[in-house]
């Protein structure tokens, strides 16, 4: 399908790979227009570029942890493109560390990339949208806010918390009409997933591809299909839910 997006004005955060690249370019090709926030400036401006899409597309950077940073972006954003009408929060970090040699400044980092942020960026967008009584925000959390393996402090803690915040915001605006809900991807093949299979024994990849009943992992596209049908109109009455979209890992009994 096509046009699902037309006249939304969806902006992405992190945007400039992986998952959040996909989400761009498929907002884009269901008719949006699309404003991308990145802390890595040389790849994003490289990416909006490529994407062919003229002004329907505007980089910016920005780091997501700093609200007059969003400020500051969101306000470009709105001037060049008008007033946001999906919000995704897609950037995020991964951590490991160890909970009792973890320090509180390494805590909080992950926490303000992974939780903060996307509390802040609603915070900016979310004036227009209960003005206009229109909008959607998507949060991009993981499977890891259900089950996780050691390892993964405090990442699993911070999306964990990504699930608390979408279901309290929901609740908040949704007699607004403002939709706010969470997609949870399972393995993705990004380049974050690359590196780290580059950094194990051979087999691990074919461990992680044994759990999965589809025999695979996703794409990026795969994540970002379901992350613009909950923009788009034909969820419009999703809210306050977590989608996980893991190819059925999540329903495999250990053994």
């Amino acid at each position: 399908m096509t046009g699902r997006l037309d006249g939304e004005h969806v902006l992405v955060t992190g945007g400039s790979r992986g998952i959040g690249a996909a989400i761009v370019e498929k907002a884009l090709a269901e008719g949006a227009r699309v404003s991308i926030v990145d802390i890595e400036e040389q790849a994003g401006r490289a990416f909006a570029a490529s994407l062919g899409a003229g002004d329907r597309v505007y980089f910016g950077r920005g780091d997501i942890r700093v609200a007059d940073e969003i400020k500051a972006f969101h306000a470009a954003a709105v001037a060049k493109l008008g007033p946001v009408t999906g919000l995704v929060n897609n950037a995020g970090r991964n951590s490991n560390a160890d909970p009792v040699t973890m320090t509180e400044a390494q805590w909080d980092d992950v926490f303000s990339v992974d939780l903060k942020s996307a509390w802040l960026c609603a915070r900016e967008v979310l004036p227009a949208m209960l003005a206009a009584r229109r909008g959607a925000i998507v949060n991009i959390a993981s499977v890891h806010a259900d089950h996780t393996f050691p390892g993964y402090f405090p990442y699993a803690a911070a999306k964990s918390g990504l699930v608390g915040l979408t279901r309290s915001l929901a609740l908040e605006v949704g007699p607004q009409q403002i939709r706010v809900n969470a997609l949870s991807p399972g393995w993705t093949e990004t380049r974050l997933v690359a590196e780290y299979f580059a950094t194990q024994p051979a087999s691990m990849r074919q461990q992680v591809l044994d759990v999965h009943p589809m025999g695979r992992i996703a794409t990026p596209m795969e994540i970002a299909n379901c992350a613009v049908f909950l923009l788009s109109d034909e969820a419009s009455f999703v809210t306050g839910a977590n989608w996980r979209v893991d190819g059925g890992m999540g329903a495999r009994f250990a053994g």
